[in-house]
């Protein structure tokens, strides 16, 4: 099995507290192998439908790594802070 992918699909609601979860995600991530790939703002929905207005991707080495992380006291101690900042569909996917 090759890389992991998180993907979060997200609505701000509280643009200070989301900048204050983002900031200290990566700090997260990186005893796990992590990176943020991406980040950015939807432009248009080409078919269907989608009700965040941005997303996130990051890439771990493989799947047991991704979930260490997002379970890691240190990922935990942030969702308070996520779920007060924004709502947000965090995914995985193996490639």
């Amino acid at each position: 099995m090759g890389k992991a992918w998180l993907i979060g699909h997200i609505t701000v609601k509280d643009a200070a507290k989301w900048d204050e979860y983002r900031s200290k995600v990566p700090a997260t991530m990186a005893p796990f192998g992590a990176e943020l790939s991406f980040r950015g703002k939807l432009a248009k929905v080409f078919s269907g439908t989608h009700a965040h207005t941005d997303v996130v991707v990051g890439s771990f080495p493989d799947r047991a790594a991704l979930e260490a992380w997002h379970a890691s006291p240190a990922y935990q101690a942030l969702i308070p802070l996520r779920t007060a900042a924004a709502d947000v569909d965090l995914m995985s996917y193996d490639s």
